[in-house]
């Protein structure tokens, strides 16, 4: 059987509980403009198809986190027709600088999103950190976004220690640092270094055999702060653990202060890097059961930081360097007239 790219757009609408159509207005609040107040770099969420031809055939789907140039070129050599990709896409910023439409057209791409419309559909992430939650507030505060999890911890995790190994299992971690290991041996170095070992799930606060009665999971980004920390407290004063996942807290933030202060655990879970795990098999095994003759394949980010003395090869190196030398270097005289 054969699909086109209308049925991805069906077997997402159905995923999301109609998310993603955009004829209907009630759907409007899934359609969110993401914005830091730069010009011109504002980005309005578009659940669903954003380019493509609802009639071109697809046998073959990626599922991604981020749309880059990458994942095209490895789509188009790889005979992949549709790329879902779950967070926001704009013209341009994630095709490599050029127009979506000239880059995907001729490769024959359609590409989609869904990132707000997909969120909540699912208890993945705190399953994932081991507790059930018993409150959700996605506004908390009044803050749109500020999502807090209250959750009792799961039977078999007692501990912080059984917490940070749960996530370690389910992320294939040790895989991870094998792969991170062959690294080192090939490029001659121990000093690359790879996102999901770098930012893996750490205890900031606490001790691997702190038992855990309740737990606070909140998402730093998204607006969580001091304040809301003691009322939540103050709401449930049970509460010996605060989880952040997504983004993390390093040392100066206001919330590890508080919460020492407050004598709580605290535990950085899964960063942004791992979402793809998170999120995305869920929604690519949900595609797979709509659409269940296509091929289904996971475009998984590894981002590693190699030093610029040991990157590429040794003519590479060089090429690199009579480049700079020669073409972005002002020449002496320049600086002097300067």
């Amino acid at each position: 059987m054969s699909y086109k790219v209308k049925d991805v757009s069906r077997a997402l609408n159905e995923l999301t509980g109609g998310r993603c159509d955009k004829t209907k207005e009630a759907n409007e609040r899934f359609f969110v403009r993401k914005t830091s107040g730069i010009k011109g770099k504002s980005v309005l969420e578009n659940p669903g198809l954003v380019w493509g031809d609802p009639e071109m055939k697809v046998d073959k789907i990626a599922v991604m986190m981020t749309l880059n140039e990458s994942a095209i070129e490895l789509a188009a050599a790889t005979g992949v027709q549709a790329i879902v990709a779950h967070h926001p896409i704009a013209d341009a910023a994630n095709s490599g600088g050029v127009p979506l439409k000239t880059y995907l057209d001729p490769y024959g791409i359609a590409v989609f999103e869904c990132h707000e419309a997909f969120h909540g559909l699912h208890p993945g992430i705190s399953y994932l950190h081991g507790h059930k939650p018993s409150f959700v507030s996605t506004n908390f505060g009044d803050i749109p976004g500020n999502i807090v999890f209250v959750g009792d911890p799961l039977p078999e995790v007692k501990t912080l220690g059984n917490m940070v190994d749960r996530l370690d299992g389910f992320m294939n971690l040790d895989k991870e640092r094998e792969v991170l290991e062959s690294l080192w041996q090939i490029y001659g170095t121990k000093e690359i270094r790879e996102t999901s070992v770098s930012a893996k799930s750490k205890i900031i606060l606490g001790e691997r055999d702190n038992i855990i009665k309740k737990v606070l999971h909140i998402f730093p980004h998204t607006g969580f702060n001091a304040e809301h920390l003691h009322s939540i407290k103050k709401e449930n004063p049970e509460i010996d653990t605060m989880l952040t996942t997504i983004s993390r807290v390093y040392p100066g933030s206001e919330l590890i202060g508080e919460a020492n202060d407050m004598k709580m655990n605290l535990v950085c879970g899964n960063s942004h890097a791992m979402e793809i795990q998170e999120n995305g098999i869920p929604l690519a095994y949900a595609l797979q059961k709509r659409l269940p003759e296509s091929e289904v394949v996971i475009f998984h980010d590894r981002v590693t930081s190699v030093p610029l003395a040991e990157f590429g090869s040794p003519t590479l190196r060089d090429y690199g360097k009579t480049m700079a030398d020669n073409h972005l270097t002002p020449k002496e005289e320049t600086m002097d007239e300067a």
